[in-house]
């Protein structure tokens, strides 16, 4: 059986020794250049392990909003013939990119100071997924962010802000619910009045669920808000089940390992292969693509679809 499903990971590859973006401090010069010449061997690992999907760095253009180093922030028209390269290389390839900005950017915090800075933060990442030449299942992905002590007047505030948004952040621009704050019905109100598209995310899904949602109903709620013609894509990810071990100092003694639980919501090293093919089973007729986001990275995606095929479940 062939399945209309792309298997991705985040940003940092384990299978061979490659560099995601060039993260020297501001002193040595990072450039984005230097990461494009990364990035573009991280596509040339993807051809040859047949990966189809990849979140990039969103450390790709180091200090590019940061104001106190302006010599940075004219990167991106520095590199336009690279970008648009590179870009060319994914659409022939059958690529999928996105981006999704750190803890930090947040749409909806009431500091303007902090918003301003999350804004500049996506405009950037949108213009080079423009830059690059991408259509609209290349994306920036977010979440609405905290609650600050008033769960909808957070979750309206992110409404408000995304009102303020340029034209091509709001085209890139897609929401995931998260494991704290805000549920898939949270979402699905953001969407409702922006019409921003979501990601479903199945553990996050399992830690905010206030509402009750079947999670089949969550799914298809949320692919439901990508347009035809678009293929929605979401994240899949296995809950850590080891200890983990706390450091804890003791007077001024060295510190002591301790053990404890993991968090539930902390991601597993690998997928567990049963729980994604019992969730590819009851999946609904729409395909999508998944961004797996396990600690092995392009070494959980190629070991799921080892498993897969073993069982006769074909992935692109």
């Amino acid at each position: 059986m062939v399945v209309g499903v792309k298997l991705g990971f985040a940003v940092k590859v384990l299978g061979e020794p490659l560099k995601e973006a060039d993260l020297r401090r501001a002193a040595s010069g990072p450039s984005l250049a230097q990461s494009l010449t990364y990035l573009g061997e991280i596509f040339d690992y993807l051809e040859r392990r047949n990966l189809g999907m990849y979140r990039m760095s969103s450390d790709l253009a180091k200090y590019m909003t940061h104001p106190d180093y302006p010599e940075f922030h004219d990167q991106l028209p520095q590199n336009a013939e690279r970008l648009s390269e590179l870009g060319g290389r994914a659409r022939r390839a059958g690529l999928r990119v996105s981006f999704h900005p750190s803890q930090y950017i947040l749409l909806n915090s009431p500091s303007d100071d902090v918003t301003a800075r999350s804004i500049a933060d996506l405009d950037w990442q949108a213009r080079v997924l423009d830059m690059m030449g991408l259509g609209p299942e290349a994306v920036v992905v977010l979440h609405l962010g905290g609650e600050y002590g008033e769960h909808d007047s957070a979750r309206a505030r992110f409404v408000e802000r995304f009102e303020r948004l340029n034209e091509s952040i709001r085209r890139r621009l897609v929401i995931e619910n998260d494991d704290v704050s805000f549920s898939v019905a949270d979402c699905l109100w953001v969407h409702e009045r922006t019409g921003l598209r979501i990601v479903f995310d199945n553990l996050h899904h399992a830690a905010v669920n206030p509402e009750g949602m079947a999670e089949g109903e969550a799914l298809r709620a949320c692919l439901g808000t990508w347009p035809e013609g678009q293929k929605p894509k979401i994240h899949f990810a296995s809950p850590a089940t080891q200890f983990q071990l706390i450091e804890k100092r003791e007077g001024k003694k060295k510190r002591v390992e301790q053990r404890a639980p993991s968090r539930w919501t902390s991601h597993s090293d690998f997928v567990d292969p049963f729980a994604f093919l019992r969730f590819l089973e009851h999946r609904p007729g729409r395909d999508f693509d998944v961004m797996l986001e396990a600690k092995a990275k392009d070494l959980a995606a190629i070991a799921l679809r080892d498993f897969l095929r073993k069982r006769g479940v074909e992935v692109e």
